[in-house]
């Protein structure tokens, strides 16, 4: 009976050792299934963004509340323009983006701000998410067109180099 016993009780541990391998390894590969989002470049947040005046602000000011754009933003005569995007990383398959904006602030000639807004896709329309103006004409509009236009098209890798 001793004999029997024993391996009854050596069965039994083997039976919770798969089972417990069985739950460990259903446990990863669920872990390793869940989406990881990741995002590149910046782009202010509203609140910053809040404490820049249009009309008062200057460059300078600007920098000092929210940066100067970096090298995945734009800086030209016409204004800073700062790009975020945001990549889901699913498992093996190749990094997606699935949300792309761009915070443009643009300034008159003395260097003053003249408009604050953020843009978005929509649809595949390029869509203003927020705005404070001086004035309803939107310069550069081409080029946050071509900022956001290439939604999908742009890797994680191209913006890092």
């Amino acid at each position: 009976m001793g004999l029997a016993g024993g391996n009854g009780t050596g069965a039994g541990r083997l039976a919770r050792r798969a089972r417990n391998l069985t739950l460990g390894l259903a446990v990863m590969l669920a872990v390793a299934c869940s989406p990881v989002f990741r995002n590149h470049g910046y782009a202010p947040e509203d609140t910053d963004l809040a404490q820049i005046e249009v009309g008062r602000d200057t460059r300078e000011t600007v920098a000092e509340v929210v940066g100067r754009p970096s090298a995945a933003g734009l800086l030209n005569d016409e204004g800073w323009y700062y790009v975020q995007s945001r990549y889901r990383h699913y498992g093996a398959r190749a990094p997606q983006e699935v949300d792309r904006q761009v915070v443009a602030i643009s300034f008159t000639p003395e260097g003053v701000v003249q408009n604050v807004e953020r843009f978005g896709l929509e649809q595949g329309r390029v869509v203003p998410l927020s705005r404070r103006v001086t004035e309803t004409n939107v310069r550069g509009v081409s080029l946050i067109s071509q900022l956001l236009g290439g939604l999908g098209r742009i890797r994680a890798e191209d913006v890092l180099e």
